[in-house]
C-alpha cells in the first residue's frame, strides 16, 4: 500500500502535495529506477529542472508508470525549471518546449524562474548552459528578471503549464516582480533547513499566499557551542533523536516534520529506499512547541548552497541591498 500525502491549494487552483522527490543527480537507468521506486512508495510530486540533465529520465519513469496504469497523470505534479541562460523572452517558449520534450508529457503542473539571475546565452547543449570570460567569471546578461516572467506568463494561456513560480527569489525581487505580473508566481522555491530557516522569507510569503518549497531540506545544520565549536549535527543529534523516539521517527524525519510545519514544502533527495519509505512517513504527527523550539537552535544562518559563483550578479539574490532595482 503506498503512502497518501496530503495537498494544498495553489493560487492557481491546482493542489500541490506536501513533499516532493527531489532529483537532482539523479540519472541514467538508476535514475529511472530509484523514481520508479518512488512513484510505487507514494510520492507524486517531482521536481527536476533543465540544468539537471535528467528530464529525460523523470519523463521515461513517469510514463512508464503511467503505461502501467499504476497512476493517472492527473495523480502526479511535475516541476521543471527555466534555466538562467534562457531568460531573454525569445528564448523562454523554446526552452520550455524543450523541457516538455524531454519528459514527453503533454504537460508540467509547474514551471519555475530557476534563479532571478539572467546568464548568456550561447545555446541549448549542456556545455552551452554555462559560459566564462576570460578572468573566469560566470558570463552574467542583462537581461530582466521582469522580462523573463512576462514571457513565462504566455505559457499559462498555452494550455501546457498548470502554474508557473520562481525559485531562489528574495522578497525584494518578489515585490518587485509582483508589481508587474498578471499571473502571480505560486511558489518560491529556495534553501530551507535547520540551519538556515528563512523564517522572515516564509512569512513573507505566506502574506502573500506564495507557497515557499524547500530545497536541501537536510542542509548542514550543525549546533555549536560558546566557543563556536560544533558539537552535533541535526541527523545525528542525541536531543533531535529524543524528539524522534517520542514519535518512532528518525532525526531526518523529524527535520521534515519541522520544515512542513514551518510552512514549507520539502523536496528532499532519498539516496536509497529506506530513506524514500521514511521521508514520505512524516503525516501522522505534529511536533510540540517545544519541540520546534529546539530544532530553531540549529539556525546559524549559514547556507548549504550559496550560489557565490554567481555573486557579481547584479540580481544575485542573497543580499538583498540594490538585488532589485
Amino acid at each position: 500500500m503506498w503512502a497518501k500525502v496530503p495537498r494544498v491549494k495553489l493560487l492557481s487552483g491546482y493542489e500541490i502535495p506536501l513533499i516532493g522527490l527531489g532529483t537532482y543527480l539523479t540519472k541514467g537507468e538508476a535514475g529511472v529506477k530509484a523514481i520508479k521506486e518512488a512513484i510505487d512508495i507514494g510520492y507524486r510530486h517531482i521536481d527536476t529542472a533543465y540544468r539537471y540533465g535528467n528530464e529525460r529520465d523523470v519523463g521515461r519513469a513517469v510514463r512508464e508508470k503511467l503505461e502501467e496504469g499504476y497512476v493517472k497523470r492527473e495523480d502526479l505534479f511535475i516541476t521543471t525549471k527555466l534555466w538562467n541562460t534562457f531568460h531573454h523572452p525569445e528564448h523562454v517558449e523554446e526552452a520550455f518546449h524543450r523541457s516538455l520534450n524531454n519528459l514527453n508529457l503533454n504537460y508540467v503542473d509547474l514551471y519555475l524562474m530557476h534563479m532571478p539571475m539572467g546568464l548568456v546565452f550561447r545555446g541549448f547543449k549542456e556545455q552551452d548552459l554555462v559560459s566564462y570570460d576570460s578572468s573566469g567569471k560566470v558570463e552574467c546578461s542583462d537581461v530582466d528578471y521582469c522580462d523573463t516572467w512576462k514571457a513565462m506568463e504566455k505559457l499559462i494561456h498555452s494550455g501546457k503549464v498548470r502554474s508557473i513560480g520562481v525559485s531562489n527569489f528574495n522578497s525584494n525581487q518578489l515585490e518587485r516582480l509582483l508589481s508587474i505580473a498578471s499571473i502571480r508566481p505560486v511558489t518560491n522555491q529556495i534553501e530551507c533547513n535547520p540551519g538556515f530557516t528563512q523564517k522572515s522569507l516564509i512569512e513573507f510569503c505566506r502574506s502573500l499566499d506564495i507557497t515557499v518549497t524547500a530545497f536541501s531540506p537536510m542542509g548542514r545544520a550543525n549546533r555549536s557551542d560558546s566557543s563556536n565549536q560544533v558539537t552535533a549535527n541535526v541527523l545525528t543529534d542525541p536531543e533531535v533523536a529524543t524528539i524522534g523516539a517520542k514519535y518512532g521517527k528518525t532525526n531526518a524525519q523529524i527535520v521534515l516534520r519541522y520544515l512542513i510545519d514551518s510552512g514549507t514544502i520539502p523536496v528532499p533527495k532519498p539516496s536509497n529506499r529506506t530513506e524514500m519509505l521514511q521521508n514520505i512517513d512524516i503525516f501522522d504527527f505534529r511536533l510540540t512547541p517545544e519541540d520546534s523550539a529546539l530544532m530553531d537552535r540549529f539556525d546559524n544562518g549559514k547556507r548549504a548552497v550559496p550560489l557565490k559563483y554567481y555573486s557579481h550578479h547584479r540580481d544575485y539574490p542573497f543580499e538583498e541591498t540594490g538585488a532589485a532595482r
